[in-house]
């Protein structure tokens, strides 16, 4: 099974479109020459553009790169547009420049910080040549994750290869993993596993196509030891070890899996992508189809404790289809694309705004949360990167076809030019604002083809018509198999009526979201520029679907009633762009709300304290917190448990972690989260190398996180915006999972 080439799918008047627009838009207004940058520096050339902000400005620089080189190329594949296509041009001729002045294959963009000096990113490659390897999880030797920026640049140049039609840039790739490939081929076992510790991207799956492209064994050795054992052999072996988890680190390996499966056929590749897949799906997403809060999978099975402001990271879902589209090629189940449709239409086309062409990075579900959007200089989030690719291939996975069946999986707006059976169709519809999708033959061969309509899993009475009238046809995996020798003119028509329902959280039945059709639905609260200080709108109703009364179904549009403290009205949650929404609703009888009201409300107040109290907060053992807070350590290690990520200096004495916390004038607190079962320790806490408490943790064990209070004397934070809080050992390990700066009081 495969999908069509790109160029072969055009895309018609459509909310994909729209999106494909806006993003060409942004992509054309990027300089080249600001992204190239830290390369041309780092290669001793003159810089003709200053470096872009955001990540841009910081260790990460040059994975903005390789993404808008796939953008670019995805673009072109997809339009035809020759000014893109230059720019592909010209930054894989820059690159070449860049490549050629280092002389030993070397292209990068990656800086570190050392002693206070920012410092070119090689270095820190020629430091694991020579087995020179210390990672704290997301850094080596101090780098911001050189790997995954190493393997965005090397994805990049192979997309503007086979996609952007840019011979020289197949000369640039194989340089760059050539250079690496003289790196790790020489590392020891246990050297390469302490390196893979730290995040690589889709690494694996790089060299994958690289030995795809060339049939040199060499690449395919190297991307079968490119292998994360302690993460990839029990996912293989079928053990769920998600919890805790950097979401993203994972799935790109496992989409090098996939594809080393397709190269190789080794079975057990193909296992442990099935049941990763199969356990994201069915354990640790949301109903938007989106995974991960604050970027790491929580425990299975519960989701209503991270309904937040930080759920579903785009570059997860992102992968993850990626990843559906691989295994949908090995098995053509209609399954995969109801999923492939749930998080396509929720969170891709919820990401952008299309209008200003800006992309979020957390999906936030929590009511009364509205959207942060990137700006188009200062932001260059790695959900930007994985943003400008997703918005320029809209048309990728609609059609697929094994040369005997044409399958139609997504009901987007499209032409398709099957030139290898000399055929061609037209699909037309306003879906998913029209229950009705109409595919016309355009050309054809005479031949006789089967076509394969998706039959969506939400829809319990699909209809499908031939030339107006009802047509039979064999219903197989999932589809509608119509079998025929198509004549110009013939003309399917799919009918699909969409059922209002309700989708409970799996940890909690009375916490229900609403779909209708294909969408989700949220609750309008109103514009994202008003501040919200509403309680948590909750439905009390013995039915809660017939709370919800059509107002506009077409625009699937409804009015909840029942709605405390007052009715609401909920529309499609992902073009609620400049919105504040609620997605998931605590649902009451009559009686019970009666009985848990104030206790509900009482919770909802104290939630609301907390986050007034707040004045910085880190959570530990997760990257981008511990980035935002400079955290520094001599000897740590991360910590997961209950599904919270955390960080343990090591057992012993003077072993130490370190982060900056925001701090205001007048009475504050600091509190620390453990686990309650740590007990009976030795650490001081310490604020800008100043003793606040020895630590001794000396309390009965309990199975669950407990909070601890410390006031901060007004000595050590007068005058100061920040201090630096340390966990310093003193005998024992020090592990804490949360820090908060509070102002005292309740």
């Amino acid at each position: 099974m495969c999908a069509p080439p790109l160029e072969a799918v055009r895309l018609k008047p459509s909310i994909q479109k729209n999106a494909l627009e806006a993003n060409r838009r942004y992509l054309l207004e990027l300089q080249p020459d600001r992204l190239l940058h830290n390369f041309h520096k780092s290669a001793g050339l003159p810089p003709k553009g200053e470096v872009y902000g955001g990540w841009e400005a910081r260790g990460i620089a040059g994975h903005t790169l390789g993404h808008y080189l796939s953008a670019c190329s995805l673009m072109f594949a997809q339009t035809g547009d020759k000014e893109v296509q230059a720019r592909i041009q010209y930054m894989v001729a820059e690159l070449a420049r860049c490549q050629a002045a280092h002389g030993d294959g070397y292209v990068g963009g990656t800086t570190v910080e050392r002693d206070g000096k920012v410092l070119d990113g090689k270095i820190v490659f020629e430091e694991i040549r020579r087995g020179d390897i210390r990672t704290g999880g997301f850094d080596i030797n101090g780098g911001w994750v050189p790997l995954y920026t190493w393997h965005k640049v090397h994805a990049g140049l192979i997309d503007a290869y086979r996609l952007g039609k840019e011979p020289r840039a197949l000369d640039v790739m194989l340089g760059m993993a050539d250079y690496l490939a003289t790196i790790l081929e020489q590392l020891s076992d246990a050297q390469m596993q302490k390196l893979l510790a730290a995040e690589y991207g889709g690494l694996n799956d790089s060299y994958a196509e690289t030995y795809a492209l060339t049939g040199n064994p060499r690449y395919l050795k190297l991307a079968e030891r490119i292998r994360d054992r302690k993460v990839l052999d029990p996912i293989t072996a079928g053990k769920n070890i998600l919890p805790g988890l950097h979401a993203n680190t994972q799935i790109p390996k496992i989409i090098g899996l996939a594809r080393l499966y397709e190269l190789t056929g080794e079975p057990g590749h193909a296992q442990a992508a099935r049941f990763f897949h199969k356990t994201v799906l069915d354990h640790h997403s949301y109903v938007i189809g989106g995974n991960s809060e604050r970027e790491h999978f929580g425990p299975p099975d519960v989701l209503s404790p991270y309904i937040t402001d930080r759920t579903c990271e785009a570059c997860n879902s992102y992968n993850m289809l990626k990843l559906t589209r691989h295994l949908y090629a090995w098995e053509p189940e209609a399954h995969y694309f109801d999923y492939f449709e749930r998080v396509h239409l929720n969170h891709i086309m919820a990401h952008q705004h299309p209008e200003t062409g800006m992309f979020v990075y957390f999906m936030p579900l929590t009511s009364g949360a509205r959207r942060t959007y990137s700006t188009p200089d200062d932001s260059f989030w790695c959900c930007v990167g994985s943003g400008i690719e997703s918005h320029s291939k809209h048309g990728d996975s609609i059609y697929w076809e094994n040369g005997r069946t044409l399958y139609v999986n997504l009901f987007t707006p499209s032409t398709l030019d099957w030139a290898e059976k000399g055929m061609a169709f037209e699909l037309d519809t306003q879906y998913p604002f029209s229950e009705t999708v109409t595919l016309r033959v355009t050309r054809t061969s005479g031949l006789p083809l089967d076509i394969a309509l998706r039959l969506p899993g939400w829809c319990e009475n699909p209809a499908v018509f031939l030339n107006g009238k009802p047509a039979a046809f064999e219903r197989q995996r999932g589809y509608a198999i119509l079998k025929r020798q198509w004549r110009v003119g013939d003309r399917i028509e799919l009918a699909l009526p969409m059922p209002l329902r309700t989708e409970a959280t799996p940890d909690n039945p009375r916490l229900l979201a609403f779909l209708h059709g294909p969408l989700v639905l949220a609750a309008d609260l109103g514009p994202a520029d008003k501040h919200f200080e509403q309680q948590t709108p909750a439905l009390v109703s013995p039915d809660p679907l017939k709370a919800l009364k059509p107002v506009d179904a077409a625009q699937h549009v409804f009015r909840m009633e029942g709605a405390v403290p007052q009715a609401l009205t909920l529309r499609p949650f992902f073009n609620q762009y400049d919105n504040r929404t609620a997605v998931y609703f605590p649902i009451f009888s009559q009686a019970e709300w009666a009985g848990e009201r104030e206790a509900f409300l009482a919770a909802q107040r104290e939630k609301a304290a907390l986050e007034k109290r707040t004045v910085d907060v880190v959570f530990l053992g997760e990257m981008q917190p511990e980035r935002d807070h400079n955290f520094r350590s001599n000897h740590s290690d991360l910590l997961s448990w209950q599904g919270r990520s955390g960080r343990q200096a090591w057992w012993g004495e003077g072993n130490y972690i370190e982060v900056d916390m925001a701090v205001r004038p007048g009475p504050m607190v600091l509190r620390a989260l453990y686990w309650g079962e740590e007990v009976n320790k030795n650490f001081d806490i310490l604020i800008d190398g100043k003793r606040l408490v020895n630590e001794r943790r000396q309390a009965e064990p309990v199975k669950k996180f407990v909070s601890v209070d410390y006031a901060l004397p007004e000595a050590l934070i007068r005058g100061k915006s920040t201090i630096a809080v340390r966990f310093e050992t003193r005998g024992s390990d020090a592990p804490v999972y949360e820090l908060r700066t509070l102002t005292a009081g309740k």
